[in-house]
């Protein structure tokens, strides 16, 4: 019998799929300065989180299997939108997972300076690394996730008690706020800030391996939740206290904020937590899209050689190489340009699961769900609308955007485009679905 996750692995895995600490805030503060950061913080999760992640908690209760949200849109919208599901998320995923090698790369220089003569190189270890411990399992990805989010968590933890007990600067909180703040910086704002609370939906293409699936994703993805925005504020509200300036910040990221709050060992502990939080992420990022190709693949969507398992550890080690063989292609793409195509890309398959969820509620009302939002019909399309909202300003931002986001954005929407192309190859290939 196949090993199945733990509630406590879930909870980091999720913790890492979703976040890995605030590494990668560091251009938020550039962007819409203290004031504005906190705001957003504190704002976005309730307006683009809370509502996705009582989406998937209601789907995945009503459908714990592998594959997730791919399931989840087959079942209320038919194989082609599912198809459609499956691409637009691979696509974002791709993007996604090739910005934590070279995160990792930025941190890692702040012990090494001339690492980034070497990037291409450490990223592919990087990649091929994580690729051989998801063929491993889920549960060895289980238990390197617990660790590494220790190690993520203690710096910030370290430097916030640093702070608060420094009698020299008294503490304060920034006063949340976007007075003053022109419509392109918000959006590239809420871009930074959406990008780090993205892939709840991601957590559930392997429920199927989880043991008892509806308690432990709602206990899982709670307790994730509450971590991740109370570790985001912490490092707020750390670098209001420090004073450093956000272009100082943006440069040398958050090593050189624990530099100058604690010295030297408090920057190289940030550093490690930085290089942990980029390995965990990419190790648990990886192990849900590995998922998809399996289940595309199974209803002929996708070469069937995708589904081919491990022999021995009962993984899908194609499907793993293949999606390390793309990302190998996409590290070397620019860091800002990606964080907009992953949210444009990534919008595009949560507004799915979101008319998922509304179908399913009209079309199934009385089908067992362990978990379900305590809303009527009126009341989920209003939540629904929310988080559309703030896609909507964030994708709007970017394309009047007189600076670089709309280049981007264009690409995204193009990439969106392609899942029609990519449909009418496969219907093709199989005339069988076109009936679908």
């Amino acid at each position: 019998m196949a090993k199945k996750l733990r509630t406590l692995q879930l909870v980091a895995v999720i913790f890492l799929t979703v976040s890995g600490g605030p590494y990668g805030l560091e251009p938020l503060f550039s962007y819409v300065g203290d004031h504005g950061a906190l705001l957003l913080l504190l704002v976005t999760p309730l307006l683009w989180d809370v509502p996705v992640i009582l989406t998937v908690l209601e789907l995945n209760s009503l459908m714990p299997v592998t594959g997730g949200y791919y399931q989840w849109v087959k079942r209320a919208l038919g194989l082609r939108w599912a198809f459609y599901e499956g691409w637009w998320t691979w696509l974002y995923t791709f993007v996604d997972l090739a910005i934590y090698p070279v995160l990792f790369v930025g941190y890692a220089a702040f012990f090494f300076p001339a690492l980034a003569i070497y990037k291409i190189p450490i990223c592919l270890v990087i990649i091929w690394s994580s690729a051989l411990l998801n063929i491993l399992g889920i549960v060895p990805v289980g238990k390197t996730s617990v660790f590494l989010g220790i190690v993520v968590l203690v710096p910030f933890l370290v430097l916030f008690g640093i702070q608060l007990t420094q009698h020299t600067h008294p503490f304060a909180i920034a006063a949340p706020s976007l007075h003053g703040l022109g419509f392109s910086p918000i959006a590239m704002g809420l871009y930074t800030v959406m990008w780090n609370f993205i892939g709840w939906d991601n957590a559930t293409t392997y429920a199927g391996e989880v043991r008892k699936p509806a308690r432990s994703y709602l206990l899982s993805i709670s307790a994730a939740f509450v971590l991740i925005v109370l570790i985001y504020v912490v490092a707020a509200l750390g670098v209001h206290q420090s004073g450093i300036s956000a272009g100082e910040l943006e440069k040398g990221k958050f090593p050189v904020l624990g530099t100058l709050v604690g010295g030297h060992w408090l920057g190289a502990l940030l550093a490690i937590g930085g290089m942990a939080s980029s390995l965990g992420l990419y190790s648990a990022v990886l192990l849900s899209i590995s998922r998809i190709p399996e289940v595309m693949a199974e209803d002929s969507l996708l070469p069937r050689w995708l589904c081919t398992l491990h022999s021995r550890f009962g993984t899908p080690y194609l499907s793993i190489i293949a999606s390390s063989v793309v990302v190998s292609i996409l590290v070397f793409w620019d860091f800002s340009d990606l964080v907009v195509m992953d949210i444009v890309l990534y919008g595009a398959g949560i507004t799915l699961e979101f008319i998922a969820l509304f179908n399913l509620r009209v079309r199934q009302p009385l089908a067992y769900r362990p978990f379900k939002i305590p809303l009527n019909n009126a009341g989920l399309l209003l939540m629904i609308l929310l988080p559309i909202g703030v896609y909507a300003i964030a994708l709007s931002g970017a394309l009047i955007s007189s600076d670089s986001m709309a280049t981007p954005a264009l690409v995204s929407i193009g990439m969106l485009f392609s899942a029609e192309l990519a449909w009418q190859l496969v219907i093709w290939r199989t005339p069988s679905l076109r009936q679908t």
